[in-house]
């Protein structure tokens, strides 16, 4: 079968890549086109753009570049249209995703579609000799906000797989559309990595060059607005521990090594590129922005503060006591539906509670053994379900049918 892929990010790369692997074993004669990134294209298949030309965060950066991501939404439009594919596989990334997932189910039926829709001028005179399906893989989270996508959702997405477990009763109890919970594939992907590690610490240093001193890692973020807005702080709120802790900052896998710099300065902290999971092996103690990260940083049992600068911060508080739907930025919190890690957002993020909470996880910290034995919850909620095999084998069966 031919499947196409669309990721936006880092993370959807790595997840892709691990559905596709399943999805190769599963079905001999898989045929895969993707939007996304070296992980992916290390598998097999095409990569029709890589993922850093989508990937834009923030309200100013996406206005600023609305120009190159419509153009790659009509190209994206139109290389499915050309290759046919049986199914479409979103992963996360809303924004560009449901609307490829609108333009697909109006392929499906062009005469109930409302009005034209961007891209609908390469239908004419043609059509798709089979209709593909729209699978989302790691659905988008509105149940933190933009709820009202679930009516697009329910229109253009045929089966919706989900990893986190709490957003079962969200889609299926609140808003009556079932879906397939397959399992977190963060959890899975830790569990291998961990079976698989052999490195010592001793080791570990050796090849990053870096000292024998107990190890703080910095998880700035996957993007660039992330980064420019927490490494700053991160850094500042660590400049005193450099004694007895050596600072160790998780490269992400887009991020140019300059762009790390330009923060850097003559700060005694070093940068290593494309090892977070062998740097969470070592760590004591980590700084962390949300995101899969936070999950990621529990999983390998690091004590952890969550650190996410925000704009116009009074605001954002208001924003999430009054209008955004969960308690939580967190997905440790989220999973385990009360705070386990300290999340300082919005008004509570200063240099001076980021140093305060960090001590307080370090050894000897009072709040380090609690926040170990809570991660348990979230191991236990998580489960230990394969989620590429098991969503690659239910895809199959879906299409098959």
């Amino acid at each position: 079968m031919k499947y196409y892929l669309i990721v936006g990010e880092a993370s959807g790369d790595l997840h892709a890549s691990h559905l596709m692997q399943s999805l190769k074993a599963q079905d001999p004669e898989a045929d895969f086109r993707f939007f996304g990134g070296d992980l992916m294209t290390a598998v097999g298949g095409t990569r029709v753009k890589h993922f850093r030309e989508l990937a834009y965060m923030g309200f100013i950066p996406v206005l600023l570049h609305l120009p190159t991501i419509f153009k790659n939404m009509d190209f994206c439009k139109k290389d499915i249209l050309a290759w046919q594919p049986d199914v479409v596989i979103l992963v996360d990334y809303p924004g560009f995703n449901l609307s490829i997932a609108k333009y697909v189910h109006s392929l499906r039926k062009p005469s109930q579609s409302k009005g034209r829709l961007p891209g609908d001028e390469c239908n004419e005179g043609r059509g798709l000799g089979r209709s593909p399906k729209v699978f989302y893989y790691i659905s988008p989270k509105i149940w933190a906000w933009k709820e009202y996508r679930i009516k697009n959702i329910k229109r253009d997405v045929d089966e919706l797989f989900s990893i986190l477990p709490f957003e079962v009763p969200f889609f299926e109890q609140k808003h009556h559309y079932p879906i397939h919970y397959v399992g977190n594939p963060t959890a899975d992907e830790v569990r291998k990595f961990r079976e698989d590690y052999h490195e010592d610490f001793e080791s570990f240093c050796k090849r990053h060059s870096l000292t024998e001193k107990p190890v703080i890692a910095l998880l700035a973020g996957s993007r660039k607005q992330e980064i420019k807005d927490n490494l700053p702080a991160m850094i500042e709120a660590t400049r005193d521990l450099t004694t007895d802790y050596q600072l160790v900052l998780a490269g992400a896998p887009s991020i140019e090594r300059e762009y790390y710099e330009k923060y850097l300065g003559d700060a005694s902290v070093k940068l290593i590129d494309n090892d977070t999971y062998s740097l969470l092996m070592h760590a004591k103690a980590a700084l962390v922005t949300s995101g899969t990260a936070t999950l990621e940083t529990a999983l390998f049992n690091v004590p952890q503060v969550v650190c996410y600068e925000t704009p116009v911060p009074r605001l954002i508080r208001f924003a999430f006591n009054h209008i955004i739907k969960v308690k939580y930025i967190s997905l440790v919190n989220l999973i385990a539906d009360r705070e386990i890690v300290q999340e300082l957002l919005a008004d509570r993020f200063t240099v001076d509670n980021i140093r305060q909470e960090l001590e307080a996880i370090l050894p000897r910290g009072d709040k380090r053994e609690q926040m170990l034995a809570d991660y348990r919850l979230v191991h236990e909620q998580l489960g230990t379900i394969s989620a590429p095999e098991n969503a690659a084998r239910q895809m199959i069966e879906i299409l098959s049918k």
